[in-house]
């Protein structure tokens, strides 16, 4: 029997009209904007402030090339609470385009846990990406036409610290040098580009709160400092009022459904390696506020987006989650344990046994560090054995918390049935003593060293001379208080991708630190980590085609 693609499944389901998914989320039909009849914003005026459900934070292991599932089983956990008779939606990010068409990433799931129409997903969907791109490029042609026009405000173009975006991964525009050509093209200077999800605005816009937030936060972005080293922001270059205008239709959460009807949100966010890495605030309020339980992800792994989610979101939103799925595979932790890809469809309880302790880092950080009640879903694969599973069901009952086999990508909610029940059993019989892992009182040395020590289990960090004097001229302009987004490799807890496992013993480098002052946090660069990542040697693209019909194949 030949499995079909994600996109055939997705192409062969009959989606629900969105008034009629809507109408499952309690949403009135006033408050909804519809996109055709599948897809919809929904108005932000249908915010009460009313928190109904129970919030259930979906995050994974460290990531391998063996794939982990993590969205998938999101998806899936939400059908599964649907089959068992609870009112509930699903809040994810909406995909990157740079990712689609290089190492494509599941962003809409697979398998029979899905959203749908997953081609508009993962492609221009509502606009929101593109409304973002252009309000951060706005932002930049603002700042370097007030330059070329006599630059009243004697911004220094060695400091400029806004950069341009485009959804797309192009190692080219990494380090540019733009304005040549003579006195009316501009003013020579270094530049380059960084990927749109990775932009401050994406975070200002998964962060907001209103229109009036919105627009607050964008004209508190620093986008330079003058010769005498003040900052710059956007208020200042009178561009906070025109970008607003530009993303505050971005701002709505989108509506869509899930392949089996259960209401979904997908607004913003992706790239929690090197960015906020969660879907919008105003989109796990509504998903909050329309069912008894709201079944949310954070990116990559749960020292990255988990992370950012908990210490960031939470604090800044006054989110409280309720319980925390740790996503794992057997495969996933053979790899950990030093299996190459193409040796994980054998039985290897060695492997198993060295690489388990990567799971168990995250299920202790998210228990004790961050007092949440835990399940781990382990999403099967044909070539798990019985033996494995058993393995992993055990180590974990040692920490105190059940491991619940989940196969929604070939069951869809059939297969999440288990993980919902235990979900449900976690929100009832145990009580969330919510904390994040450092205070805002530490300084930024400190926080980031208590992330590296707590969450990552390495000795301590080595700050560049650089990031210690941008730490420093930060807290003397008031920004102590932030928390941090460490910018760091999603392939390890180090920032050595090398280092599998759950390493110890290791020192993370600080390359650079700068703040994202309408975001509201501090952006740490780690390692070798880049903000604008390059396509593959055989890009996904390659492969992505339409026919004359306007059928699109090839996507995942």
């Amino acid at each position: 029997m030949t499995m079909l693609s994600d996109i055939e499944i997705a192409q062969g389901c009959h989606p629900k009209h969105i008034l009629e998914i809507a109408g499952r989320a309690g949403i009135p039909e006033k408050f909804v904007e519809q996109y055709g009849n599948d897809k919809a914003k929904i108005d932000l005026a249908y915010l009460n402030g009313q928190k109904k459900g129970k919030l259930i934070l979906v995050t994974a292991i460290t990531p391998t090339p063996a794939g982990e599932g993590k969205t998938t089983t999101t998806i899936g956990l939400a059908d599964g609470l649907a089959r068992i008779g609870k009112r509930v939606t699903v809040a994810l990010r909406e995909p990157s385009l740079g990712p689609v068409f290089g190492i494509k990433g599941g962003a809409a799931g697979g398998g029979y846990a899905q959203v749908i129409p997953m081609e508009d997903i993962n492609l221009h969907f509502t606009g929101d990406f593109h409304a973002i791109g252009a309000a951060n490029n706005l932002l930049a042609a603002m700042l370097d036409n007030h330059i070329q026009q006599g630059n009243a405000l004697g911004v220094d173009p060695r400091k400029i610290t806004w950069k341009r975006c485009v959804d797309m991964n192009d190692r080219q525009l990494r380090y540019i040098v733009d304005g040549l050509g003579g006195k009316i093209n501009g003013v020579p200077r270094e530049d380059g580009f960084d990927i749109t999800v990775a932009s401050e605005v994406m975070a200002i816009l998964c962060l907001a709160t209103s229109v009036a937030d919105l627009k607050e936060r964008l004209s508190h972005t620093i986008v330079g400092y003058t010769y005498d080293d003040k900052p710059v922001t956007a208020g200042d270059l009178k561009a906070a009022g025109a970008m607003t205008a530009l993303l505050c239709h971005a701002l709505k959460p989108n509506l869509v459904q899930t392949l089996e009807g259960t209401p979904a949100f997908v607004h913003g966010g992706p790239f929690a390696n090197i960015a906020h890495g969660c879907n919008s605030v105003l989109a796990t309020k509504m998903a909050l506020q329309s069912a008894d339980y709201a079944v949310t992800e954070a990116g990559f792994g749960a020292d990255l987006g988990a992370e950012k989610f908990l210490d960031i979101k939470c604090r800044m939103a006054g989110l409280v989650p309720d319980a925390a799925v740790v996503v794992a595979t057997v495969r996933a932790l053979k790899m950990h344990g030093g299996r190459a890809k193409n040796e994980l469809a054998v039985e290897d309880l060695t492997a198993l046994e060295a690489g388990i302790p990567n799971l168990l880092r995250h299920v202790s950080n998210l228990k004790n560090v961050y007092g949440l009640p835990v399940v781990v879903a382990i999403n099967r694969f044909p070539t798990d054995t019985d033996r494995e599973i058993a393995f992993i069901m055990e180590k974990c009952r040692a920490l105190g918390v059940n491991a619940v086999l989940s196969t929604v990508y070939a069951e869809g909610g059939k297969g999440g049935e288990a993980l919902a029940r235990e979900v449900v059993r976690l929100c009832e019989e145990e009580t969330a003593d919510f904390r994040f892992s450092y205070p805002d009182e530490m300084t930024l040395c400190e926080k980031i060293e208590t992330v590296v020590k707590r969450i990552y289990g390495g000795n301590g960090v080595s700050f560049s001379p650089a990031a210690q004097k941008q730490i420093a001229a930060l807290e003397a302009l008031g920004f102590g208080n932030y928390p941090v987004c460490i910018a760091k490799t999603q392939y390890s807890f180090s920032d050595d991708p090398s280092k599998l496992g759950a390493p110890t013993g290791f020192t993370v480098s600080v390359k650079n630190v700068r703040v994202s002052a309408g975001a509201g946090f501090v952006v740490v660069l780690t390692g070798d980590i880049m903000t604008m990542p390059g396509l593959p040697k055989s890009p996904a693209a390659e492969r992505i085609d339409v026919d004359e019909n306007g059928k699109i194949s090839g996507l995942f």
